[in-house]
């Protein structure tokens, strides 16, 4: 034991095993009482396509900044599971997607 006291002091180590703490839900989540902190960036996820898929394809394009083909990918992906447009967005900006992909046909969650 004088060993590990003298390495503990020597190295500024600790011999103790780590201990994992898991943060609490009310940290890190929103409960949805609107009690905590707002968020101040959100992942704007399509959920489903609707039965305007071009208009959701323009759309996509126009959040993204990508290609026809990517903007196809994606929404073609969407419409098996939920796909994320644009992560870290804005809290205006997220809303803004979110009404324009919405005027498009589309089901948007805002995460």
């Amino acid at each position: 034991s004088e060993l590990v006291k003298v390495l503990e002091e020597k190295f500024g180590v600790s011999a103790a095993a780590p201990v994992a703490v898991a943060p609490s839900p009310t940290e890190n989540e929103d409960s949805g009482d609107g009690g905590g902190e707002a968020k101040s960036s959100y992942n704007v996820v399509l959920s489903a396509v609707g039965d305007q898929k071009i208009e959701v394809i323009k759309a996509t394009r126009d959040a993204t900044g990508q290609g026809l083909k990517e903007a196809k990918d994606l929404v073609d992906a969407a419409a098996s599971s939920p796909q994320v447009v644009k992560e870290n967005a804005a809290k205006e900006e997220a809303d803004e997607l979110k009404s324009k992909f919405e005027a498009a046909g589309a089901t948007v969650e805002l995460q």
